[in-house]
């Protein structure tokens, strides 16, 4: 994470133009743990998730709802969809002879497939 988060500092610091309005969300497990790794990050704020996809769901909705054009969309609808989703995709693995093992180590990309396929299932 540190060296993606510095290349889109770098961008908006030095690229210019649209680059120099980006805008970026940092989520952390801990509160404060970043300080001992990126301590140019000081006085940046950092959402701290304690390790919770609900926590981090919730932080990033709140965050783009600053944004321009947000459809205010529930929090709690966001994670109940996720979690209708999680659902949705564990069992199609398993239909399709994954092991448990397998399903908790998908790709990104087969995660993302799904996550498009999944709206358009029966």
């Amino acid at each position: 994470m540190p060296f993606e988060l510095g290349l889109d500092f770098g961008c908006r610091h030095y690229g210019g133009g649209r680059l120099s309005t980006k805008v970026i969300l940092v989520l952390e497990e801990r509160r404060y743990r970043y300080q001992a790794a990126i301590s140019d990050l000081a006085g940046s704020d950092i959402e701290a998730h304690n390790g919770r996809y609900q926590i981090a769901i919730r932080k990033v909705r709140n965050w783009l709802a600053s944004m321009p054009g947000f459809e205010p969309i529930p929090a709690a609808q966001i994670l109940a969809d996720y979690e209708d989703f999680q659902e949705w995709h564990y069992q199609r693995q398993l239909k399709m002879g994954f092991s448990e093992e397998d399903i908790k180590d998908y790709s990104t990309a087969e995660l993302l497939r799904a996550m498009f396929a999944w709206p358009r299932s029966p």
